[in-house]
C-alpha cells in the first residue's frame, strides 16, 4: 500500500509514525509526507535561549487526554514529561486594569461554592444574584445547537459572558463565546441543563461522582504503590519541539518532503492521483492532515460539497510574544500562572502566562518569562503590524496592567520572541456537529480517504495525535480487508 500524508503538523506526523510502525511490523507500505512549509511540526515549535526554554506555539497539553503522554512514552521521552505546578495555580480576570482571582470553587463555567462566589469582586450584586437563583432553574431538553454565550447568559447574566465565559474560551480556543458551539465545545454542560436544569447542581453531581472514582482510584494507587497525581497541563522539559524531532526521526527521511505543497487531488481508478511541482503519483490511500480551509480547496475538485462544508470551518489567528527578563528588575508578580484579558477591557492581549511558574525546571533561577497571546477572532490587522509595534504594545498593557512597580515601560527584556500563526486555531461554531455528521458522511463515501487535524473532533495536540494514528490504522486496515476479499 501507498499512502500520502498532506500536512506535516503534529497530526500528519502522527499519521506517518503509525504507518512507519505497520511497515516496520511487516507491512507492505510505503507513504510520503507532504508540508508545505519548510520545518515539520506546525505550530509545535520552541527553542531555548540562554537556557531558557520558549514555546513559540502551545506551551502543553492535557494531561486528562492520553495521547500525547503515551505517544511522548513510545518514543522514548517518558522522562521529559513535566507536569505543570499545579501547587501554584491561580488565574486572574483582568477588570477595569485591576487583576481579580478566579473564585474558589468555580469550575471551568460554573461556580459550586457559595461564600467565594458572593465574596469574589469579578461579579457585581445582580449577577451573584442571578447565580444563586441557578439552582432553581428546571431540567430543559435542548432542542438545538446554540452559542456558549447563551447558554450562559441564560443561566448567569452577561456579565458571567464577559467576565468569565469570553475570556476562557479565548484562552483555551482563541475564539468568540458568541460564536462558538455549545454542543461541540462543553457538550457536559448540555447534558447537565438537559438532566439537571441548574448547571451547578449538575457540575456539583459531577463532582461527587469524580470524588469517589478519585477515592477508588487513590486506594488501588496505594495497593499497587504511590503515584503521583495528574496535574491539569504536562509538556516536555526541552519544550515541544523535542516531539516533533523525535518523532521526525523515526520517519524515513526519503519519504518526507518538506518545502512541498500538494497543488491537486484526484480520485482515479484504484486510488488516488497526488499532484505537487509538477508531477503526479498515484497512492492507494490519502491522509488529509492540512488546515480544513486548504482540505476544502484540494477536495472541492473532488466532491464539491465535502469542499464546501471543509470550507466553512472558520479559523482565528493568534501571534505570541514571549519576553524574557531578569527577575531581579521585575517588581513582586502576582501568584499564579497568569491573567486572562476579557474582550470588553478592550485591549490588543488576550492573555499572558507567567512561563517560569508554570512549569518547573525550564527557566534558571532569576529569570522570568512573560508569554502575552494577542489576536482570537479580533482584527487581523495585528498580524500585520511590525514585531516592533507588537512587543511595545504588549509591554504597555503589561505596565498599565501589572502596574509600573512590578513592570516600568523602561524595563527592557533580555530577549524578545514574537509568532505569528495565521489561520491556526479551528473554530467549533454553531452548528459544527451537524456539519461534522455531513464531513463525514462524504467521506465514507471516498475509498481510501481520511482527515485528520484540528477542525474535526479537538483541538488539543492530544486530539490531533490521535487522530492522526486513528486515519493511518483505518487505511491499513481499509487495505487488508479489500485484499483479503479479492
Amino acid at each position: 500500500m501507498r499512502a500520502a500524508i498532506i500536512g506535516g503538523g503534529i497530526a500528519g506526523m502522527a499519521a506517518a509514525f503509525e504507518l512507519e510502525k505497520a511497515r516496520a511490523a511487516g507491512g507492505a507500505i510505503e507513504y510520503t509526507l507532504f508540508e508545505a512549509q519548510a520545518r515539520l511540526g506546525g505550530s509545535l515549535a520552541s527553542e531555548t535561549v540562554n537556557g531558557v526554554v520558549l514555546e513559540r506555539g502551545p506551551d502543553s497539553f492535557l494531561s486528562e487526554k492520553p495521547a500525547a503522554a503515551e505517544l511522548c512514552r513510545e518514543l522514548g521521552l517518558g522522562d521529559q514529561l513535566t507536569p505543570s505546578n499545579d501547587a501554584n495555580r491561580k488565574t486572574y480576570i483582568v477588570v477595569r486594569n485591576r487583576l481579580v482571582p478566579l473564585p474558589d470553587g468555580l469550575m471551568f463555567l460554573i461556580p459550586t461554592k457559595l461564600i467565594p462566589t458572593a465574596l469574589t469582586r469579578l461579579f457585581g450584586p445582580v449577577t451573584k444574584l442571578r447565580m444563586a437563583l441557578e439552582l432553581l432553574h428546571p431540567p430543559r431538553p435542548s432542542q438545538q445547537d446554540e452559542s456558549v454565550a447563551a447558554l450562559v447568559e441564560r443561566h448567569f447574566g452577561t456579565e458571567a459572558v464577559n467576565r468569565l465565559a469570553d475570556p476562557l474560551l479565548s484562552g483555551i480556543y482563541g475564539g468568540d463565546a458568541t460564536q462558538l458551539s455549545a454542543r461541540a465545545v462543553l457538550p457536559r454542560l448540555v447534558e447537565m441543563e438537559t438532566e439537571y436544569g441548574s448547571l451547578t447542581r449538575g457540575m456539583l453531581a459531577a463532582h461527587r461522582k469524580m470524588r469517589a472514582k478519585a477515592a477508588n482510584g487513590a486506594a488501588a494507587a496505594k495497593s499497587q504503590g504511590a503515584q503521583r497525581p495528574r496535574t491539569i497541563f504536562t509538556t516536555l522539559r526541552g519544550g515541544l519541539q523535542q516531539l516533533v524531532d523525535t518523532l521526525e526521526s523515526r520517519l524515513n527521511p526519503d519519504w518526507v518532503r518538506r518545502s512541498t505543497a500538494v497543488s491537486g487531488l484526484e480520485k482515479v481508478e484504484g486510488g488516488w492521483r497526488v499532484s505537487s511541482q509538477g508531477k503526479n503519483e498515484f497512492y492507494d490511500a490519502v491522509i488529509v492532515a492540512a488546515p480544513a480551509w486548504a482540505a476544502g480547496v484540494l477536495l472541492g475538485a473532488v466532491d464539491p460539497l465535502l469542499g464546501e462544508d471543509l470550507g466553512g470551518i472558520p479559523y482565528s489567528s493568534s501571534i505570541t510574544v514571549n519576553l524574557l527578563y531578569d527577575e531581579a528588575k521585575l517588581g513582586t508578580l502576582p501568584e499564579g500562572f497568569g491573567f486572562l484579558v476579557p474582550t470588553v477591557e478592550g485591549r490588543s492581549m488576550l492573555a499572558c502566562t507567567f512561563v517560569h511558574r508554570k512549569f518547573l525546571g525550564r527557566t534558571p533561577p532569576g529569570k522570568a518569562v512573560l508569554r502575552a497571546f494577542l489576536g482570537g477572532m479580533r482584527p487581523e490587522a495585528l498580524l500585520a503590524q511590525s514585531d516592533e509595534t507588537l512587543v511595545k504594545t504588549v509591554r504597555r498593557e503589561l505596565s498599565e496592567i501589572l502596574g509600573p512597580k512590578v513592570l516600568a515601560l523602561g524595563t527592557e527584556p533580555e530577549h524578545v520572541q514574537v509568532s505569528r500563526w495565521r489561520r491556526a486555531m479551528a473554530q467549533y461554531a454553531v452548528g459544527h456537529l451537524e456539519r461534522m455528521k455531513r464531513i463525514n458522511g462524504r467521506v465514507a463515501e471516498w475509498p481510501g480517504l481520511r482527515l485528520a487535524g484540528n477542525a474535526y473532533d479537538g483541538i488539543g495536540i492530544p486530539d490531533c495525535i490521535r487522530l492522526g494514528r486513528k486515519a493511518a490504522q483505518e487505511i491499513v486496515a481499509e487495505k487488508e480487508l479489500e485484499v483479503a476479499r479479492r
